[in-house]
């Protein structure tokens, strides 16, 4: 198995990235992750996806965390929406990616949703929105829904949590295990999950901080003011839109993002997966995308 690492200078700085089946035939597939402050590692399990479809995989460590690490103490206006979109913006000219597919996952599909929306990019055959959403503020009224359906102990030790500021208690983040553990994924163990799951990643959470903020349920940071539900219908390229049936990016969120959306779109809910149905459903996912990106090659 081919797989091509590098790095591509940006800011003064320097973009992790890696690419697997990078002699593949067919147009490439850039993933972008989570976060905002996460890392590539859980998409590495594609790898035998590249070339079981011949399809160079593009992953990369958005500035700011995992190889792509800068110093925690940075000015805070370097976190930002623009700074990602523009650092996308370089690494497909970086790589000479002209023609592409874009997945985005979580926060990723957010930055997918900023681009092809705010930029209207040339050359992007089709974007996968994975477990997203376009609106901050549905997302807060939908994630307390989710917190509200927990029992009382937990879900009053989030609301406490929340209304108290208290977010590194032990009481808060037993709390919030639990409801990760409902709706977002995990626990993984060692020497059960692939080795990509359960390395260790190196994240930045000040990235996390000034951009979505302390709590998961309600945005504070500079990703607050997201709403990008009214302009889904400026984009051009087709749509796969994927997500949980258990997950914290909700059926209903998806349904919205789906009506409004006037291009050629499909959406998929995996029955038996919470925020990370690439992993846990991981068979059907593959299938269902390959047939989508082969469709809009």
């Amino acid at each position: 198995m081919e797989i091509k690492e590098g790095y591509m200078p940006f800011k003064g700085y320097r973009t992790y990235y890696r690419i697997t089946n990078p002699n593949g035939s067919k147009t490439p597939i850039i993933f972008c992750h989570g976060g905002p402050g996460s890392t590539h590692n859980f998409f590495e399990i594609f790898d035998e996806f590249a070339y079981d479809d011949d399809r160079p995989v593009v992953l990369y460590d958005q500035l700011g965390c995992g190889k792509s690490y800068v110093k925690e103490d940075l000015n805070d206006d370097l976190w930002n929406k623009e700074t990602w979109v523009n650092e996308l913006i370089a690494l497909r000219k970086y790589l000479n990616l002209d023609k592409v597919h874009i997945l985005g996952h979580s926060w990723g599909g957010m930055l997918n949703i900023i681009y092809n929306v705010d930029y209207n990019p040339k050359g992007v055959k089709s974007i996968i929105l994975s477990s997203t959403l376009s609106s901050a503020s549905l997302w807060k009224k939908e994630t307390h829904r989710l917190l509200n359906l927990m029992d009382n102990r937990n879900k009053n030790a989030l609301i406490d949590g929340e209304m108290k500021h208290e977010f590194n208690s032990n009481r808060f983040q037993n709390a919030y295990d639990k409801y990760s553990y409902r709706y977002i994924y995990g626990p993984f163990k060692k020497g059960v999950d692939p080795e990509c799951i359960t390395r260790k990643k190196k994240c930045n959470k000040y990235v996390y901080l000034n951009t979505w903020g302390e709590s998961e349920f309600t945005p504070s940071g500079n990703l607050s003011s997201y709403e990008y539900t009214d302009k889904l219908f400026k984009i051009k390229s087709p749509v796969l839109i994927l997500s949980g049936a258990n997950d914290e990016s909700t059926p209903l969120q998806n349904k919205i993002m789906y009506d409004e959306i006037k291009t050629k779109k499909k959406w998929v809910l995996f029955q038996d997966s919470r925020h990370m149905s690439y992993y846990e459903e991981h068979e059907l996912y593959v299938k269902v995308l390959k047939e989508f990106l082969n469709d809009n090659d």
